[in-house]
């Protein structure tokens, strides 16, 4: 499986991660997005030898979208540094099950990871492994009991947006994680990461890259 690559530069490479992908080499051993993109730039420019690719940020593996990896040692440490102070701009699609209270609001909570169960919960801020999580949200359309909403990512917590969801009763279409009571297994989740834009790394202006989510359910209740 080759990667869909939306951009690339001598120092930025740009692809659209198929759904249910892992980004490393997991436990599955299945084909993951870090050394499938390795190996296609390796046949494609002929290269000898290991291939550099920085990994600086992550999906769930059950999602699809825009993500972006470090072709050099200089990207990534520069790109690391950006997502460190919040600099990056990251725009997700959701379809959620229920219909938000309001049309546009931010949500803030305070969120732990439970490692062994690899579930994460929201707690009281004063709770010593609590770390904060904040997202904007906008409703684009709504169809039955389905919402579509557009979101962007302030902090990049693990299953951040699929917890903020759930914790007010508005569970992401085909979690099976957070959202066991409402969705059936084999439905396919519906976040999908939709644009990166950040400073460039060495070109110092901006770059934005956007993919959108396939054609199909619930996806294309919507146009």
């Amino acid at each position: 499986m080759k990667p869909s690559i939306l951009y690339e530069d001598n120092h930025l490479i740009f692809v659209e991660k198929p759904v249910n992908m892992p980004v490393q080499e997991d436990r599955t051993k299945d084909l993951d997005l870090l050394n499938a993109i390795k190996e296609d730039i390796k046949e494609r420019y002929n290269k000898p030898g290991n291939v550099y690719l920085g990994l600086v940020h992550r999906l769930d593996r059950p999602v699809g979208g825009v993500m972006v990896f470090a072709k050099t040692s200089k990207a990534a440490s520069r790109l690391s540094d950006t997502i460190r102070r919040q600099k990056i701009e990251k725009k997700y699609l959701a379809v959620v099950r229920g219909k938000p209270d309001k049309s546009f609001a931010r949500l803030e909570d305070f969120l732990v990871k439970d490692k062994q169960k690899n579930m994460v919960h929201t707690v009281n801020e004063n709770h010593k492994d609590a770390k904060k999580a904040v997202l904007d949200f906008e409703v684009l359309g709504t169809k039955k009991d389905l919402s579509f909403v557009s979101i962007t990512l302030h902090t990049g917590r693990p299953h951040q947006i699929r917890v903020q969801f759930a914790s007010r009763g508005l569970p992401l279409y085909g979690d099976q994680k957070y959202g066991a009571a409402v969705n059936k297994p084999g439905q396919q989740i519906a976040l999908w990461s939709q644009a990166l834009a950040f400073e460039h790394p060495t070109k110092k202006e901006e770059i934005r890259v956007q993919s959108v989510p396939p054609r199909e359910y619930p996806w294309n209740l919507w146009s």
